[in-house]
Formats: structure tokens, C-alpha cells, sequence
């Protein structure tokens, strides 16, 4: 990397006019422009931070020190035993995608289960909640179901001996039976989510500096400038369709038929003209 953040800039944006020079279609100044707002945005950060610290020490999680009945005024990247991380030049997503995707990939079911689960509770108690519902008993004095609400209807002795009542109580099992698997999914998945966190915090310590300019320059830089390219090329490829369209309707009939259908209007036209007696 260059010593000079400003040299740098200028010989990337230099090498990318050139690189995009001569492509049909494509405005490389509007290429250009998306290095120059990624430049502006975060990456020139980035590199007054390496060239000052070197890429490790840039690399390395900050601890944010809360003030005193204030918390903290930057919001932390990572969350440690309860100790809060700041990571400035490579964030916790870029180490997770290369190097923990398969536990990312659990704690992704796991909060997948929670929102299924969350789902059909929520839906039951909708179907089953309000004026005469089966769970109309169920709820807290702010009018919630809640599980100790419905614990302790279910403890009744009207609901749990009389037949008539063997329908509610199935709707209060069933409503019980899903808040005690919500509740598990959750532990799981914030079990799933701390294991995850600390892999990752303790993978920051061991990282080189070959592999923390791979995240930085290939996974963040690089990726970023490449998405905003992407989402040019996406309006380029956009309008050109729309002007597709609109040239298919226009010439959707030959000439001769426009020509015939000219020739008829026309004729129309000057009968109606005699009609009124006017001369052609």
C-alpha cells in the first residue's frame, strides 16, 4: 500500500478509468464515481488507519469503556461476556463469512426455528384470545397470555375435571406446550450466538497479516466497490430493456400495414370532409 492515502486514491482511480476505458455501454466516470463515494464513505478511513497503525494493530478489537450513566456512545460490533468489542477495520461479519460459516450456518437455523415457533404461538393465541376465546382465562391483568397466566388456569379444577372443559384445556396445552419450546429455541439460539462470538473474538488474536489484508482489501474493499459497480450496471441493463419495450410497441406493425392503415384513415378523413361540403 502506498504511503500516502492520497497517492493511493489517485492511482486506483487512475488504473480504474483505464481498466473500464472503450466498454460499450458503460460510463467508466460512472464506475469511477462509485470507487470515489466507497472512498469518501469508509474506505479512506480504513487507510489513514493502516498506513498509521500497520494492519494488524488497525485489525485489532477495541474495548469500548462505558461512561458512568451513560453506557457507551459507539455502538459495539461484538459483545463478549458482556465486555463490548469495536472492530474498525474489519468487522466481525467479514472473519464469520470466511472462517465460521458453518456456525454461522446453525445459529441462522436456530433463529429460523425461534421465528417459526414464535409464528405459530402467536398465531394460536390470535385464533384463540379476546371475548369468549379458549384462552379469554389465560391472561395477565394487562390482558396478555402469558404463561403463568395460563399455568395457572390450567390448575383450576373446573378445567381440569369437568369433560366440557377438556377443549380448553387442550388449547391451554397446546398454547403452554409452544411457549416452553419458544422459550427453548431462544436459549439455544443465544447459546449458538455467544458460542459463535467467542470463536470469533479469540480468531482476531491469531490473524496474520496476509489474512487480515485478504479480509480487508478482497472481502470488504474490494466486495463493497464491486456491489456498487453491480448496482450501475443493474440501472444501465434496466434502461435498456424500458427502451426496448417502448421501441417494440412502436414498431410492433410492419410499414406496410401502417401504410394501409394511413391510407384508410385518410379516406375516412376526406369523406367525412364531402359530407360537409368541403372540397379535397
Amino acid at each position: 500500500m502506498a504511503d500516502s492515502p492520497k497517492d493511493l486514491i489517485r492511482d486506483l482511480s487512475e488504473d480504474l478509468l483505464h481498466r473500464f476505458a472503450g466498454l460499450p455501454l458503460l460510463d467508466r466516470y460512472d464506475v469511477y464515481q462509485c470507487l470515489m463515494d466507497y472512498w469518501d464513505e469508509v474506505m479512506q478511513d480504513d487507510v489513514y488507519l493502516v498506513v498509521t497503525e500497520g494492519w494488524t494493530e488497525a485489525a485489532r478489537p477495541r474495548v469500548l469503556v462505558p461512561v458512568k450513566g451513560k453506557g457507551t456512545a459507539e455502538t459495539p460490533d461484538l459483545t463478549v461476556n458482556r465486555k463490548k468489542y469495536r472492530m474498525d477495520l474489519a468487522p466481525p461479519g467479514l472473519v464469520v463469512a470466511r472462517y465460521f460459516a458453518a456456525e454461522q450456518a446453525e445459529v441462522d437455523r436456530l433463529r429460523t426455528d425461534e421465528e417459526s415457533i414464535a409464528r405459530e404461538l402467536e398465531e394460536l393465541v390470535e385464533e384463540y384470545s379476546g371475548e369468549d376465546g379458549l384462552l379469554e382465562g389465560a391472561t395477565s391483568d394487562s390482558g396478555k397470555v402469558t404463561q403463568a397466566a395460563v399455568r395457572a388456569r390450567l390448575k383450576l379444577k373446573g378445567v381440569a375435571g369437568d369433560p366440557e372443559g377438556q377443549e380448553e384445556r387442550d388449547v391451554l396445552e397446546a398454547c403452554l406446550d409452544l411457549m416452553k419450546a419458544l422459550a427453548a429455541a431462544k436459549r439455544a439460539a443465544k447459546t449458538a450466538q455467544a458460542r459463535l462470538d467467542s470463536k470469533v473474538l479469540a480468531r482476531y488474536a491469531t490473524l496474520t497479516e496476509a489474512e487480515i489484508t485478504e479480509l480487508v482489501v478482497g472481502d470488504k474493499w474490494m466486495a463493497s466497490v464491486e456491489v456498487a459497480i453491480g448496482h450501475v450496471v443493474e440501472r444501465l441493463t434496466g434502461g435498456l430493456v424500458d427502451r426496448v419495450r417502448v421501441l417494440e410497441g412502436r414498431y410492433a406493425k410492419p410499414l406496410p400495414d401502417l401504410a394501409r392503415q394511413a391510407e384508410d384513415c385518410g379516406a375516412k378523413v376526406e369523406g367525412h370532409l364531402k359530407r360537409m361540403g368541403l372540397s379535397v
